[in-house]
């Protein structure tokens, strides 16, 4: 029987290696607004987190979303991250 892969994906905040369905996806559609993507099948650029509030706030701090996504995001998705991290 063959073995499926599982797709990991690194977090932007902790930088650490993780399955891709523990993660959560931020992303850049070609329309160029930065969404968060719970169903992890929209198009367009994506980076992912943890759902950890301290890779979160690494993340922000850093500026490592932006970067990622090379595109300002706004403080609206921040917010709505943190909630649904609490």
């Amino acid at each position: 029987m063959k073995k499926k892969k599982i797709p990991l994906r690194v977090c932007a905040g902790c930088q650490e290696q993780k399955s891709k369905k523990e993660m959560i996806r931020i992303v850049r559609t070609p329309e160029g607004d930065v969404e968060i993507d719970k169903t992890g099948k929209k198009s367009g650029r994506g980076v992912y987190i943890c759902q950890n509030p301290e890779c979160l706030e690494k993340a922000y701090e850093e500026h490592r979303l932006e970067r990622s996504l090379k595109t300002k995001v706004s403080p609206e998705i921040y917010e709505e991250l943190r909630k649904d991290l609490e």
